[in-house]
C-alpha cells in the first residue's frame, strides 16, 4: 500500500523511547490542566477522547449489527475535516482520487485545496443509478476511490456487486455515508463501513444523522486488511495529532446526541417521504422524478431544449425561488434541477407547482 510522502512517519527518536520506556517527571510539560490550573485535566489522544470513541462505537455496533474497535475509530470535527486528512495521507500534490459523477462539487474543492486532481468515474440512469464500471479508469497516479454512499445528488445506493468491484481495484476506498440511514425506498442498502476487503475509511457524523449542521461532530473509521490498517493508522495518528480537532466541550454532549438520533432521523424521513410523494403526484407531462433511494433531495427531470440557468434564473425574477441546476453536480446532459426534501411540506409544495409552471410555461414558449 502507498501512502503520501507528506509526513514522516520515523520511528521515535531515542529521547522519546526512553521517556516512554522510564516514566520520568516531564519538567517541559506545558499543559496547564496537568498542573491545577483548570478544572479539568486534558490528555491529548491524536485519534480523540478514549471514553467518546468507546460510546461511539458501543452505538454504531449496534447500530450495524457488528462489533466496532473504539481504536479504528478517529473524531473530527466534519466530513470535510476527513476528507482533508485522508488526502493528505494517500496523496502527494499532483496526484489522483476517482470520485462519482454526477456528484457534489464539494469534494472536488477539498481536493483541489490539497494540489490534488480529481477524476471521474460515471454514475448512469437506466430506470436505476448505476456504476458504470467501464468509467473506472484509474491511471498510474490515482491514489484511492471516493465512494458516496447514497449519493448526492442522486440519492443512489451502491450495490453490493458495485462495492465488490471497487474492493478489487487495489485503491483505498473513501466513503462517504453521512446520508446512509436516510432511506426512502426499500431498496437493498449495503453499508461500506467497516469493509475487510480493502483498506477503507467510512465517513459519518452528527450534522446528517441529527440534521443540525451546528452539531460539528464526525468520525473516521479504518477497516481492511491487517497490515495496511496498521500502517495506515500509524501514519494518520501524525497527521491527527497535528490538529486535535475535536474538544472535550463538544465531547461532553456526546452521550445526549446519539440518544437522540433515532427519534431525529425518524423526523426527517417522514419528511423526506412526504415531500417526495407531493413531487411525484404533481410531476406530470413533461417533467419526470428521478426517484432518490435516499437522501435530502429529489432530480426532476425536463426537456433539454430549456436551458437550466435560464429557468433558475426565471425562477428567481418572477417566482422568488431559487433551486439547483443540473450542470451544479456535472450531469451528462442538460434537463435536471435539483430540489430540497426537507422543506415543510406546504412550502415545498408551493415551491414545487412554481417549478413546474416554470417549466411548462418555457415548453410553450419553445
Amino acid at each position: 500500500m502507498r501512502f503520501s510522502r507528506r509526513l514522516s512517519a520515523q520511528e521515535p527518536n531515542r529521547i522519546t523511547s526512553a521517556a516512554r520506556e522510564n516514566h520520568p517527571l516531564d519538567a517541559s510539560d506545558s499543559n496547564p490542566t496537568h498542573h491545577g490550573l483548570a478544572p479539568r485535566v486534558y490528555t491529548a489522544d491524536p485519534r480523540g477522547d478514549s471514553r467518546a470513541r468507546e460510546l461511539l462505537a458501543e452505538f454504531v455496533s449496534a447500530r450495524d449489527n457488528r462489533p466496532v474497535d473504539p481504536d479504528r475509530l478517529y473524531l473530527v470535527s466534519s466530513s470535510s475535516q476527513a476528507y482533508a486528512w485522508l488526502t493528505k495521507l494517500l496523496c502527494d500534490p499532483g496526484d489522483a482520487l476517482l470520485a462519482p459523477r454526477p456528484g457534489y462539487p464539494l469534494v472536488e474543492s477539498l481536493a483541489a485545496l490539497e494540489s490534488v486532481a480529481m477524476l471521474p468515474y460515471r454514475l448512469e440512469w437506466a430506470g436505476s443509478w448505476l456504476v458504470d464500471a467501464s468509467s473506472i479508469a484509474p491511471t498510474p497516479r490515482t491514489r484511492a476511490i471516493v465512494l458516496i454512499n447514497p449519493n448526492n445528488p442522486t440519492g443512489s445506493y451502491l450495490t453490493s456487486d458495485e462495492i465488490s468491484h471497487f474492493t478489487t481495484l487495489g485503491l483505498p476506498l473513501i466513503a462517504d455515508e453521512v446520508f446512509f440511514d436516510f432511506p426512502l425506498t426499500d431498496t437493498p442498502r449495503h453499508r461500506i463501513a467497516g469493509e475487510d476487503r480493502a483498506l477503507t475509511f467510512a465517513l459519518d457524523g452528527m450534522s446528517k444523522n441529527l440534521a443540525a449542521p451546528y452539531a460539528k461532530f464526525s468520525w473516521i473509521e479504518v477497516s481492511g486488511p491487517a497490515d495496511d490498517v496498521r500502517e495506515a493508522q500509524r501514519r494518520l495518528d501524525i497527521i491527527a495529532d497535528s490538529y486535535l480537532p475535536m474538544s472535550d466541550l463538544i465531547l461532553d454532549h456526546l452521550p445526549q446526541m446519539l440518544a437522540e438520533i433515532p427519534a431525529q432521523q425518524a423526523r426527517v424521513r417522514a419528511r423526506t417521504a412526504t415531500n417526495l410523494a407531493t413531487m411525484q403526484r404533481l410531476s406530470t407531462g413533461v417533467t419526470t422524478v428521478y426517484p432518490p433511494e435516499g437522501g435530502w433531495n429529489v432530480l426532476l427531470r425536463f426537456p433539454d431544449v430549456i436551458d437550466e440557468e435560464e429557468l433558475v434564473l426565471t425562477l428567481i425574477r418572477d417566482a422568488g425561488i431559487t433551486v439547483q441546476p443540473g450542470y451544479f453536480f456535472d450531469m451528462r446532459v442538460p434537463g435536471f434541477v435539483s430540489l430540497s426534501l426537507l422543506l415543510e411540506p406546504e412550502t415545498f409544495e408551493n415551491a414545487a407547482k412554481k417549478v413546474i409552471d416554470a417549466i411548462n410555461s418555457a415548453v410553450q414558449a419553445e
